[in-house]
């Protein structure tokens, strides 16, 4: 499996921006989907994000498109989450996922890893 440490959560005003990390280890990067998944109070946790680690290809949930990017740096088998424009219903633990598939997962039941999580919280 591949263990996975994300950074980066935290308390912003709604109307601003945060940026999430995920450092991926264990286990070699390709063939990896990598995802972000969200978990509010008393919420199922839902997909936020995800990208193909080899092409690349992105998909986002509708309720942040626009708003959110995905983004990985090879080199430091990083995986990255920017959020922008952050409103009070973005509050949640946030986590980083990974599995060894060939497209970008939706459902939690199809990742394997994920890391610890980390609070994202945004004020109004």
């Amino acid at each position: 499996q591949v263990q996975l440490v994300e950074s980066g959560g935290g308390l912003v005003q709604a109307g601003g921006s945060l940026g999430l990390s995920c450092a991926a280890s264990g286990w070699a990067v390709y063939n990896l989907v990598m995802g972000w998944f969200r978990q509010a109070p008393g919420k199922e946790r839902e997909f936020v994000a995800g990208i193909g680690w080899n092409d690349g290809r992105t998909v986002y949930a509708d309720s942040v498109k626009g708003r959110f990017t995905i983004s990985k740096e090879v080199a430091k088998n990083t995986l990255y989450l920017q959020m922008t424009s952050l409103k009070p219903e973005d509050t949640a633990v946030y986590y980083c996922a990974a599995d060894r598939r060939i497209s970008v997962g939706l459902s939690e039941l199809e990742y394997a890893s994920w890391g610890q999580g980390t609070l994202v919280t945004v004020s109004s």
